[in-house]
């Protein structure tokens, strides 16, 4: 009788959990499908051609990823690195755009999206549009979200915040001690001192080697913000970086000193850029106006191809994930680079890349595709993010051309490989871990249950040694360097853009508008010339992504049509459009438009 009951409050609750997934799926279909919608009408809904002025503004406050997500449910992310490079660029030159109006981070950002931003912001005010910053203070101690919208005319700071850009920090979480406390013992080899991403694993501190490398890209950093900066400030650098370095300050303080233009809330820095815009200006934010229609080149344009890797190096295909953080896969990627070099059409292609590494074996599969594209006579420009290391260098080598921004992570030639050993900790738990095997030795020597036989570590050590070489070995015939020069270089470390320029690992320093420059020069083509720049793989959109992530049954697929078909209408694209022009104007169709933000 128990065994009855135990089986059917079971079957009641496998009845209900499976409900509420289906719930939580149709929630994020109709989610989708509205995203997908809204997307739509925005971009149906641009900006007027003429009329009022527009103003540009952008929120730095929420994080970012460095290229567009491929989930159906990322219609609420803010632009994309790549992306507000297209609209700030486009910006520029738009006679509607009259000013840009920026929202600083307040605590920190990457260092290498902190520069293109800067490098955006000032080309935006050399082109005579007023760009203006507003922060409700600069706190955490980095100098980063000051970087940031240092190339702004105006720098606006919230009298009641404090100043505290005084420069960088980071932690580094050691485990050696916990697992030896719990029992576990880390076996791991690393190729070769600075490769530490196995310290954090086996030790309870910075070794030398650790503490030089990370205070070395961590100066560089900041060397190449207080450099920007003071010319973008016009302060002599010296006395900027004692002024900074000097800090924390009040809002009084730096307003005396120099660190900022004028004190006020964000309400009258936003009347003030639309004083100076002109008559009549309205702010725009930069999202509607980047998804809005814009003149098509030629069908017959040349292409230039963006092929995207952002996140971790995987084998087999690339995933978006519902919650973790997207990731590169081998077979993707080296299809995309397939299909862009066996296109006509495609006169150069842009690897773009945010990745810090991963499975060897998939950066090699990649490495092989880009090798096959210069083989078909395409060009093919690495365009470096904010991290571009271990797997995502590797996958950069072969390419004719390097450009990282100066504050790009870079490098980390080298790789670690390894286990965890938990027989001792499971035992403390009274659970016993028992190996078997048939054939060789090795057969167990990734088993948790028991460390390395001497034969075992040397066996790893071997094969981890294979991999370091032919990494470096590919870097030398991609550089064009001698393998005795990589070799002494590498050693695992990370260097920053600047000093991987200096090292000859990159060629050029800039960010994507230098990578769609180069791409440019290399295929021949005028800076006049119109372009189409086109994604591989195209990114799929509305049900096309969903069926991608959820493989969805047909009749899910009909009924999501029939609602897509219902969103499509003339009237629900009318509530929609005006909407998404509420939105922008800071109000809601559900919400007084005086609300305060």
């Amino acid at each position: 009788m128990k065994q009855f009951w135990l089986t059917f409050f079971g079957s009641i609750a496998g009845v209900i959990a499976g409900a509420i997934l289906c719930i939580v799926f149709v929630i994020f279909l109709i989610g989708g499908l509205i995203g997908a919608a809204l997307e739509t009408a925005a971009r149906s809904d641009a900006p007027p051609l003429t009329g009022n002025a527009m103003v540009l503004e952008l929120d730095l406050r929420t994080p970012r990823l460095d290229q567009p997500s491929a989930s159906p449910f990322a219609f609420a992310e803010p632009l994309s690195i790549v992306e507000l490079s297209q609209a700030l660029e486009r910006a520029r030159t738009d006679s509607r755009v009259a000013a840009v109006f920026v929202r600083a981070n307040t605590l920190s950002l990457p260092a290498a999206q902190a520069e293109q931003i800067h490098t955006l912001l000032a080309r935006v005010s050399d082109a005579g549009k007023p760009v203006i910053a507003h922060a409700q203070g600069f706190e955490g101690g980095s100098v980063l979200p000051y970087f940031a919208v240092g190339g702004a005319d105006e720098i606006w700071m919230q009298d009641s915040a404090s100043f505290t850009a005084v420069g960088l920090s980071v932690e580094t979480l050691f485990l050696g001690g916990m697992f030896e406390q719990f029992g576990v013992q880390p076996q791991f080899v690393q190729f070769h001192e600075f490769k530490n991403a196995a310290d954090t694993l086996t030790r309870t501190g910075y070794t030398d080697a650790h503490r030089e490398a990370t205070l070395s890209w961590l100066g560089s950093i900041h060397d190449t913000a207080l450099a920007a900066l003071a010319r973008s400030r016009d302060i002599d650098p010296e006395r900027l970086r004692t002024l900074v370095e000097a800090g924390p300050y009040s809002a009084e303080q730096a307003l005396d000193l120099g660190l900022v233009d004028r004190l006020g809330h964000v309400a009258a820095a936003r009347q003030s850029v639309l004083d100076r815009a002109g008559p009549n200006a309205r702010i725009v934010d930069i999202a509607l106006y980047h998804k809005g229609p814009v003149s098509p080149p030629p069908s017959q344009a040349p292409v230039i191809a963006l092929v995207e890797a952002q996140g971790g190096i995987v084998t087999g295909a690339s995933e978006a994930g519902l919650g973790g953080g997207p990731l590169v896969g081998g077979d993707t990627l080296a299809d995309a680079i397939d299909a862009a070099a066996s296109d006509s059409a495609v006169r150069a292609i842009i690897l773009r890349i945010d990745s810090p590494g991963g499975s060897a074996i998939a950066s090699d599969q990649i490495w092989d595709a880009v090798m096959r594209a210069r083989q078909a006579g395409k060009p093919v420009i690495a365009s470096m993010g904010a991290t571009a290391a271990s797997g995502g260098y590797y996958i950069a080598a072969p390419a004719d051309r390097i450009i990282a921004q100066a504050t790009t992570l870079t490098g980390s030639i080298g790789m670690y490989g390894g286990k965890l050993v938990a027989d001792e900790a499971l035992g403390r738990l009274g659970l016993n871990l028992d190996p078997l095997h048939v054939g060789g030795e090795y057969a167990l020597a990734q088993s948790s249950a028991q460390p390395w036989t001497e034969t075992q570590a040397a066996d790893f050590a071997r094969l981890a040694e294979d991999v370091y070489e032919d990494f470096t070995l590919k870097v030398a015939e991609g550089r064009d360097l001698p393998l005795a020069r990589i070799q002494q270089i590498a050693r695992g470390r990370v260097w920053t853009g600047a000093q991987a320029l200096e090292l000859g690992l990159v060629d050029e320093l800039g960010g994507f508008d230098a990578a769609l420059a180069s791409a440019r020069a290399l295929a021949g083509l005028s800076d006049s010339q119109r372009i189409r720049l086109q994604r591989f793989p195209a990114r799929p959109e509305g049900l096309e992504a969903l069926q991608a992530l959820f493989g969805v049954s047909l009749d899910t697929v009909h009924s999501a049509q029939v609602l897509n078909q219902l969103l499509e209408t003339p009237e629900a694209q009318a509530l929609l459009r005006q909407q998404a022009r509420l939105r922008a104007e800071g109000a809601d169709l559900t919400a007084p438009a005086e609300q305060p933000r």
